[in-house]
């Protein structure tokens, strides 16, 4: 929690309450100017505000920190609510008798003689307005934020998708293999039948999968055994490879060909020879599946860009908070990647490809709409503000109605921009607009 942010907004709140309050006091008889008690007042309000506010910030931050996503569930809400009007009766129950008994001297009895359930509506009202307004904004925020992860998601995993088919089974996957097939047909036919099953087999969950964004670790694992077998017929007795038997969780989820990536970089990146075998070890370890092989670098290997291993963690990035781990001795290259017990919920979208673009817009929107709300709010605050002054002046000419005549002017300008809403051209004139020039260019593409 930033504390100078935080206590802004106190200070801000707290000045709004101590105007309206005094407005309202002001046009039943009782003026806090001429009282005599206008800084008493100022500072009691002051120290309510502060303390209200920090205790249901704090509240609150605890309630994101504990269930985040799952707030407005009903029983988080439900707790929420009964825990804030807890926190704050508590609260005003101690400001009184710190006003009563600490400041005015009162004796413990008389305070508690006295109080009167009448003494905390007004508090109690305010503090629930703000508190209110704490859920309705992390709500929107969430929701907007939610719309931002979705777009980022589209954008990145399409991107993703399309990089990993690049990368993953390339021309010279395929041409290794071709020849692999062709020197089989001549030495042994029928590992050549075996080589072209297992390669349309590998060809084919490839495409059943590029759609996907996760799948089961037990269809990777087959799917990795195929590719291995492939691997294995073209160099013979030079791979050993170790896969585990079985797995704690069957149904947890991976990203799709994350493993064949990482297979066929082991074997890109080292020698694979009779007197030099390749040893890969696919294990799982603490909600990770780890792929291990033994170094021994290729003496004429070019120096690797990282764009298969970087896919891999972009994608994961998308969908958890769990790290894609590399590490690295003179013997051993091992990755972990993480496998998912729950399935991540991925907007689709019909296009093939996606810009980032997509979000940078929904990002702007955001922007534009929580500026737009916050200019709301502070108009609707000083509109009272406007009237009270004008009342205060004792003038019979309605000056007050210029200020928010011209303020709300320039907040429908606002609303216009915000809202792509024009008075000439229309509702979502702009979108369309941006639509048509948009759907031309990908013709012209």
């Amino acid at each position: 929690m930033n504390l100078i942010k935080e206590i802004g907004k106190a200070t801000l709140i707290g000045v709004l309450v101590f105007l309206v309050i005094s407005m309202i006091e002001y046009v039943n008889g009782y003026n806090v100017v001429t009282s005599g008690r206008l800084l008493l007042k100022f500072g009691f309000n002051m120290l309510y505000t502060y303390v209200l506010y920090f205790n249901n910030t704090l509240f609150f931050n605890y309630l994101i920190k504990e269930h985040k996503s799952k707030l407005f569930k009903p029983e988080n809400l439900a707790f929420g609510i009964f825990g804030g009007i807890l926190i704050t009766l508590l609260s005003l129950v101690l400001l009184r008798f710190f006003t009563e008994v600490v400041y005015f001297g009162k004796s413990v009895d008389t305070f508690i003689e006295n109080e009167r359930l009448g003494y905390y509506y007004v508090s109690f009202l305010i503090s629930a307005v703000v508190t209110s307004l704490f859920y309705i904004v992390y709500w929107y925020k969430s929701k907007q934020e939610g719309k931002i992860k979705e777009s980022q998601i589209i954008a990145g995993t399409a991107s993703a998708k399309f990089d990993a088919l690049k990368n993953q089974l390339d021309p010279h996957f395929l041409f290794n293999s071709l020849n692999v097939l062709t020197s089989l047909i001549e030495e042994n036919p029928r590992a050549a039948t075996k080589f072209t099953t297992s390669l349309s087999k590998v060809y084919r969950y490839v495409l059943e999968q590029k759609n996907k964004d996760l799948v089961t670790v037990t269809e990777e694992l087959q799917f990795a055994q195929l590719y291995m077998s492939l691997l294995e017929m073209r160099f013979e007795d030079s791979i050993v490879f170790t896969i585990p038997s079985e797995i704690s969780n069957p149904e947890a989820k991976v990203v799709p060909l994350a493993l064949q990536l990482l297979l066929e970089n082991a074997v890109k990146h080292n020698q694979v020879m009779p007197s030099k075998k390749l040893h890969i070890t696919i294990t799982e370890k603490n909600g990770n599946l780890i792929v291990e092989n033994n170094i021994q670098p290729k003496q004429t290997m070019k120096e690797s860009s990282g764009v298969g291993l970087k896919n891999i963690k972009q994608r994961y990035q998308l969908l958890t908070k769990q790290p894609v781990n590399i590490i690295e001795t003179k013997e051993t290259f091992s990755i972990s990647i993480p496998m998912l017990e729950q399935t991540t919920t991925i907007m689709r979208t019909q296009t093939e490809h996606i810009s980032e673009k997509r979000y940078e817009l929904a990002k702007e929107r955001v922007e534009k709409l929580k500026g737009f709300y916050i200019h709301f709010a502070i108009y609707l605050c000083f509109v009272p503000v406007f009237i009270w002054l004008w009342y205060q002046s004792n003038t019979s000419f309605p000056w007050f109605l210029f200020p928010i005549g011209g303020w709300g002017f320039g907040l429908l300008g606002h609303a216009s921009d915000t809202f792509s809403w024009n008075p000439f051209f229309g509702k979502d004139w702009e979108q369309r607009k941006l639509r048509e020039l948009m759907d031309e260019d990908n013709d012209v593409l």
